[in-house]
Parts: structure tokens; C-alpha cells; sequence
């Protein structure tokens, strides 16, 4: 019994690496996640024998893995990944969320649902066909969600006859292109997701390769810095009034760090009045923490009684963050229905609700060769452009390079209800 508690403790407390997969059609995405849970023994014996048959009635010479995530029928009959398939797998070392994302043009928007919360993004290459226009757009992607690390796999060396020439010529050409985007750390691997090799285990056909395999990298990819620490935002969800006698006195407010820390004696400010106070405690359902960080869910109580309720944000007195009606911000259009200039919509922004009209449209974005057009004003399905809305009431944030809780803006239409763009405020 203790040691299951042990365990129990040790899995609760290790770190979550959350990691999205990107690449053209075929490239193997839905492979090499397949490989990575086969390898690394995160498949069960009844999920083994279902895709083993699976694969034998659609006449495949090897046992598909990329069934374990194509998990839609449509998707299964059409060899192809269309909605994002989630997998959750651990070792010894890391917890992992898996993010498996559609290739094709027209599923732009699940491929940025998916990315929006990863550490790192996986970018597949073939490497019989090397960069295409599609890899551009994922990278462009990833650098747009601020994704912190780029692995990108030159997958199917097992084809080129484990060529070290075609995987040099690749990573020069993507080193080319990732002058033009904003992610810090690049990684490059030369796998063959269908045969393993370096995936979980080095490749005994690449003895000219002496990087880490990809499960290597993924167990020890440092992501500790990627949250920020240094601008306390804590936009609160639900004030806390314990019905209890013994707690009438009680009142915290609940909610998730965006970012930041908070500890008792801290000086705080509260948006949008801008009242001061000093924070009393930082609670959880159990125990009282000497001090909280992002991404914690916690209940902060105050010195002062102060009015505060869902949508307010408490934020360090010294760290303010921008206040403004007036936002730019990129946006990836997720509706059928195109955006209308000077059009009405609601927002979501952490906890806030608010009401907004679109100003302008400066510029959309060719996301398969990076171009600006500064002439057309529409935005359609799957199309990214930089925005102006005016807001009903201000918004406390933060730029999307800076925070991704604080700096990301969800729009919906009003009268469907629908979520219709992704913003990051820039």
C-alpha cells in the first residue's frame, strides 16, 4: 500500500510536457505517434490486437499504428488525420499530452485549437520530398502560438536509404525559413517513424547521426522557463463565501495563475478598480502554500474587504499589465461564415466577458509563403490576419509574446453562439 501511495505521489508530481505534431499529408504524423507509444510499452494489449486487425482487413504489410490516433471512421478510410486526436502517455520521467494535428489546408483551424497550449511542437518532414509550402505553414503556425522548441523529424529515411546528404540539405533549407519565425529552439532528428529508428531507440542505420532520439529529447527538453514567472496575473473565476459558521468570516477568490507568483505579504492590485491590498493567505482545499505559482489553481484571500468578482484580475502592484479598449491582435478565422468589417461579436478574454466591434483588417497572411496582402479586407475559414477591435469595456492583458493566457482573445458570434476567431494580442 505505501508504495502505491508513493507512486501515486511520485505520477502526480512529475512534470506535463504538452507536445502538437505537424507536417503535409503522409508525412507519418499519426505514425510516429503510434511508434511512440508502442515503443515506449504506453499501449494496451486490447488496443494492440484491435488495430492488428484493423490493419489485416485493410491489407497493410506492417501493423498500422497511425490507427491508435486516426480514431474517426472517415478517418480510418481515408488514411488521413482530420480532427485533432489527444493521447496521454507517461514515463518514469514526464507525463505527456499529445496533440495529433490534421495536415490539410482546410483544417488550419483544428491544427491551432490543437497547438495553442503546446511546449513543443513536432514538425514532420519527408524526406523524399523535403520543405514544402505546407511545411512553411506549419512553422509559421507554431511560431504564431509562440510554441517555445520546434523537433522537426525528417521522417521516412528509410526510403532515402538513410541518406546523411538529403537530412543535411533539409535541416539547411528549414534553418533558411526559421529566420523568418520567432521560435527560440530548433531541433533537428532524422527518423523512420514505420521502422523505429530514432524514435525510442537510436538507429543502428544513421551511425553518422550522434543527436538524441526523439523520446530523448521529449523526456529532457527543459520547459521549466517557458510560463512566465515575473508578471503576477491572476484573473479571478469564483469568489468563495463558505456557508459554515465557522468560516463566516472567510472570503477568497478562486481561480488559476496565468502567470507569475503569489505569496502572502504580497502588494497586489485589483483591475478594474485599481484598489490596493496585501494578500492574507494563498489556499487550496487542503493546506495554506507559502507561496503559488502559474499554473496553479488556488483561492487568494486579502487584507482588505475589497469588490471583486469573476472577470476582475488581481495582479502585482509593481507589475502592471496594459489597460486598453483599443486591440491589435492576429487572428486565425475558425467559422464558415467570413468575418464582417465593423461587425459585432462577443469576446472571451481569461475571465472576462465583453462585447467588440472589428475596426480594420491591416493585412492577412499567405501562410504558405509568409506574403502580406494589404489590399484585400476579408477574412474567410482558416485564414490568418492582424485585426483592430474596439472593445466595450478595457481589458487588462498582456502582448501574446509575453503571456499566452493574458494575451489571447477568443471571438464568438452573437447570435450563433459559435466561436469564430482565435486572437493573439499583439
Amino acid at each position: 500500500m505505501t508504495e502505491t501511495k508513493d507512486f501515486q505521489r511520485g505520477y502526480l508530481n512529475m512534470e506535463l510536457l504538452r507536445f502538437t505534431t505537424a507536417g503535409s499529408v503522409d508525412d507519418g504524423k499519426s505514425t510516429l505517434i503510434g511508434r511512440l507509444l508502442y515503443d515506449s510499452k504506453a499501449i494496451f494489449e486490447d488496443q494492440m490486437e484491435a488495430i492488428e486487425r484493423a490493419s489485416e482487413q485493410k491489407g497493410d504489410e506492417h501493423v498500422n499504428l497511425a490507427l491508435l490516433t486516426d480514431g474517426l471512421r472517415a478517418e480510418r478510410e481515408q488514411g488521413i488525420t482530420i480532427d485533432v486526436a489527444y493521447r496521454y502517455f507517461a514515463t518514469p520521467k514526464r507525463k505527456f499530452i499529445i496533440a495529433d494535428t490534421p495536415g490539410h489546408v482546410q483544417y488550419t483551424r483544428n491544427m491551432v485549437t490543437g497547438a495553442s497550449t503546446a511546449n513543443v511542437a513536432i514538425i514532420l518532414v519527408d524526406a523524399r520530398n523535403g520543405v514544402l509550402e505546407q511545411t512553411i505553414r506549419h512553422g509559421y503556425i507554431a511560431s504564431l502560438l509562440r510554441i517555445p522548441h520546434a523537433i522537426v523529424c525528417v521522417n521516412k529515411m528509410d526510403l532515402v536509404g538513410y541518406s546523411e546528404k538529403v537530412f543535411l540539405d533539409i535541416q539547411k533549407k528549414f534553418k533558411e525559413l526559421s529566420m523568418k519565425l520567432d521560435i527560440q529552439d530548433f531541433r533537428f532528428i532524422p527518423i523512420s517513424a514505420l521502422k523505429g529508428d530514432n524514435v525510442v531507440e537510436r538507429s543502428e542505420n544513421m551511425d553518422w547521426y550522434d543527436g538524441p532520439t526523439l523520446m530523448y529529447l521529449l523526456e529532457n527538453i527543459y520547459i521549466s522557463s517557458d510560463l512566465n514567472y515575473v508578471d503576477g496575473r491572476f484573473p479571478v473565476q469564483y469568489v468563495v463565501r463558505p456557508q459554515a459558521e465557522k468560516f463566516h468570516d472567510y472570503r477568497g477568490y478562486a481561480g488559476r495563475i496565468a502567470s507569475g507568483t503569489f505569496e502572502p505579504g504580497d502588494r497586489v492590485a485589483v483591475l478594474p478598480s485599481g484598489f490596493t491590498s496585501t494578500i492574507k493567505s494563498v489556499d487550496t482545499m487542503k493546506k495554506s502554500l507559502e507561496q503559488a505559482f502559474a499554473p496553479q489553481s488556488v483561492v487568494l484571500t486579502l487584507e482588505d474587504d475589497i469588490d471583486i468578482s469573476r472577470g476582475d484580475m488581481i495582479v502585482k502592484e509593481n507589475k502592471m499589465p496594459e489597460i486598453s479598449q483599443d486591440i491589435e491582435m492576429m487572428v486565425c478565422w475558425l467559422s464558415e461564415t467570413p468575418m464582417v468589417m465593423n461587425g459585432k461579436y462577443s469576446l472571451k478574454h481569461t475571465t472576462s466577458d465583453a462585447k467588440c466591434i472589428i475596426k480594420d483588417l491591416p493585412f492577412k497572411i499567405n501562410i504558405n509563403t509568409l506574403e502580406k496582402n494589404y489590399e484585400d479586407k476579408s477574412l474567410s475559414l482558416n485564414e490568418i490576419g492582424r485585426i483592430r477591435i474596439r472593445t466595450t469595456k478595457p481589458l487588462y492583458y498582456d502582448p501574446y509574446r509575453r503571456n499566452r493566457v493574458t494575451g489571447s482573445i477568443i471571438l464568438i458570434d452573437e447570435a450563433t453562439n459559435n466561436t469564430v476567431g482565435a486572437g493573439m494580442i499583439v
